[in-house]
């Protein structure tokens, strides 16, 4: 899923034949699979070079929500709410020869971000999820293998540097290669591996990092949207459930660029998502959460990271 080394990454590719009906392929070389339970960001999502959509199954989905719905049972009537903050504890991993370094101005910018966007700070009509970000830990380390292979290492990586419980946020920067920008665990997956949650990052991608087209901090928006329990807004693409949101538009396949206006459920009610933090589009083009999405990931808060669930 998260281990594909993309080559031949072309900006502003095609999306693919719904039904998969191209003839030629670029050659792609498969890395590492990512842990269970992790979704991936791709620069490059319609790309002929990409073999592996980084997308959960419908199956794998659905015992996900199935999990989250046994978990709010069991929590009858218990507050259903976001914390008042979330601790970050950042990983920046570098090589030594400076590669990958990433400054302490831009880590506290991609909290920012972060704030931003779950405040409903980037669109006026965006839902304000309640989440809000501190950054509480900074931790540095220069290994190029660490570095240059991340996924290679990360079981390594990941149960060295962890750091608190399911209620703080681990994120780690390191370099993911040309296609990929990042990939989460899910909640559901805390309690089996605590020491491998969290989110990973390609280091360019935060803030001032000079990534195109996906260097504002969004990938991380995105990534803690996972962290939070959301699907891609494309999950099931026109088939119900979707992403078991009921206020985001039924979309057949992620987005690239900005297809503002796109349709590709026509049967369906409303136009693509493809301003959303849970589609693939560019940075600059999303700009909001929903009031539903907002509601799950508080669901998800309640159920699987909160200190004081039952």
């Amino acid at each position: 899923m998260c281990g594909l080394a993309l080559s031949g990454m072309v900006a502003g590719t095609a999306l693919p034949d719904p039904a998969g009906a191209g003839t030629e392929r670029a050659a792609a070389v498969r890395g590492p699979d990512c842990p269970p339970g992790t979704t991936a960001r791709l620069a490059e999502p319609g790309s002929d070079t990409v073999t592996d959509s980084g997308e959960l199954t419908p199956e794998q989905a659905a015992r996900y929500n199935d999990r989250l719905r046994e978990a709010l049972r069991s929590l009858r009537s218990h507050e259903i709410a976001p914390p008042g903050t979330v601790p970050v504890v950042v990983h920046v991993i570098s090589a030594t020869d400076g590669r990958g370094h990433v400054s302490d101005a831009r880590i506290r910018d991609q909290i920012d971000v972060l704030n931003t966007a779950y405040s409903g700070g980037y669109d006026a009509a965006g839902a304000d999820t309640g989440f809000r970000f501190t950054l509480s830990e900074v931790t540095r380390s220069e290994n190029d293998a660490w570095f240059s292979d991340f996924n290679g290492h990360r079981d390594r990586i990941r149960s060295e540097l962890h750091r608190g419980g399911a209620d703080t946020l681990n994120i780690y920067t390191a370099d993911l290669g040309t296609g990929l920008l990042g990939y989460s665990s899910f909640p559901q997956d805390h309690a089996a591996a605590p020491d491998q949650d969290g989110v990973v990052l390609a280091h360019d991608t935060l803030p001032g990092g000079g990534r195109e087209r996906f260097g504002l901090g969004h990938t991380g928006t995105h990534e803690v949207g996972h962290w939070l329990g959301l699907f891609h807004t494309f999950q099931n693409g026109c088939t119900t459930p979707g992403d078991y949101v009921g206020d985001t538009p039924y979309e057949r396949e992620a987005a690239a660029g900005c297809p503002q206006g796109r349709d590709s459920c026509p049967h369906r009610g409303g136009r693509d998502p493809v301003t959303n933090f849970m589609d693939y589009s560019d940075d600059d083009c999303m700009t909001h959460f929903t009031e539903g999405q907002a509601r799950r990931m508080a669901e998800h808060w309640a159920a699987f990271r909160s200190p004081h669930r039952p």
